[in-house]
């Protein structure tokens, strides 16, 4: 059976069911919140709700940075056609504070996330290291396993020196040494 060629050019192009007509999507409809107020009222509810809270929590626990979960929680909102973009960054200290308030409250350690990160780049993942160690022994004294070893950190990270890098390359050479200027005879 031979296909009509009309048939050949009413085919979807390569992509097309990957796409959504425009206003299909939240963010591309007018916000449902258009104020900073209107969008931390919406997001005060949500933090304090039992749900919500105990995965916010969770979440702390394992030393995710305050200023990552709030960007992740304003971000949402904008995906979500909560709010703009706009007001998402303006909200996102408020966010922080009440994120912190939250951790105060029920006595969880927590990292704001506004430390440099350059500083050690180890720690964050020694952090999470001995946090997942410290679960695993609590679980295995639960149930009467014998503990293993706690891992020990160190507390002075050790630096190595940069080389110097030698330049290297097309127009790349050694810089000439300075020469002495030339003397005059008979004077």
């Amino acid at each position: 059976m031979a296909i009509p060629e009309d048939a050949m050019f009413n085919a979807p192009i390569p992509g097309q069911m990957m796409t959504a007509e425009l206003g299909a999507r939240p963010f591309q409809r007018p916000p449902q919140y258009s104020t900073v107020d209107e969008a931390m009222d919406f997001y005060a509810a949500r933090i304090m709700s039992p749900k919500l809270r105990d995965g916010i929590l969770d979440i702390m626990e394992m030393g995710v940075p305050l200023t990552s979960l709030a960007n992740t929680l304003q971000a949402g909102g904008v995906m979500q056609g909560k709010h703009t973009i706009d007001v998402g960054i303006l909200i996102m200290p408020v966010l922080i504070e009440m994120l912190a308030y939250v951790g105060d409250e029920e006595g969880i350690e927590y990292d704001l996330g506004m430390d440099d990160p350059e500083e050690d780049p180890d720690k964050f993942r020694d952090v999470h290291i001995y946090k997942a160690m410290q679960k695993v022994k609590t679980k295995m004294e639960k149930s009467g396993e014998e503990p293993i070893e706690e891992p020990v950190l160190s507390e002075e990270p050790t630096v190595e020196e940069p080389m110097e890098e030698k330049p290297a390359g097309l127009m790349s050479r050694p810089s000439p040494e300075p020469m002495e200027p030339p003397m005059e005879e008979g004077v």
